[in-house]
């Protein structure tokens, strides 16, 4: 009774869109008994898809996902440079802040984007891992701002740190570049090869 009852409230708070991928294979329940639908194998639903195309959103995200690669890339140099000859601190933290106010913007941007196409602000089965690892990278930018505000490491430990920020974003931002060209696919009418 007690694992039927914990199964029960498990379903009702556990979010991954996948039956049996987290808490079906834990838990020993199976698709023909968990509560869960399996989503299609496409990013979008015609309705999805209308949705999308009709935002404003859309063109933001558009917009703002070069301009923050393009920060990034300027960023990423000039941190290099900093640790490679100790010169140009200032630039380069300067730098990380714009791209972390940029990275802030996204992602709220985007939940708007996820709430106006699939009805939720975050973790819609078609971008669940996207938004799962998009929180690392924020928590990566925050805890650099966090550090640099506090002086809590020296100048050298936080480029490093924000060296590690930005590996996540990179890790990320392949994520969203795999789905977008798997949402191109599957405009042009070929699989996506994409459950969710």
């Amino acid at each position: 009774m007690f694992t039927r009852l914990f199964n029960h409230y498990l379903s009702k708070v556990d979010c991954c869109p996948w039956v049996g991928h987290a808490h079906g294979l834990q838990y020993g329940l199976t698709a023909a008994t968990s509560p869960k639908k399996v989503r299609p194998p496409f990013l979008y639903s015609p309705a999805e898809r209308r949705r999308r195309d009709a935002s404003p959103w859309t063109m933001v995200q558009g917009v703002l996902a070069p301009v923050q690669f393009l920060a990034f890339a300027v960023s990423l140099g000039l941190v290099l440079h900093y640790l490679l000859s100790g010169h140009g601190l200032e630039a380069a933290t300067l730098s990380i802040l714009i791209k972390t106010g940029l990275l802030v913007t996204i992602m709220v941007t985007g939940a708007i984007w996820e709430h106006e196409v699939f009805g939720q602000y975050l973790f819609a089965p078609a971008f669940f891992w996207e938004d799962v690892f998009s929180f690392l990278v924020i928590a990566l930018h925050g805890l650099y701002v966090l550090v640099l505000v506090t002086h809590a490491a020296s100048p050298r430990m936080q480029m490093l740190l924000a060296l590690a920020a930005y590996a996540s974003y990179v890790i990320n931002a392949s994520q969203f570049l795999m789905k977008l060209r798997a949402a191109r696919l599957e405009q042009l009418g070929k699989p996506a090869g994409i459950a969710g």
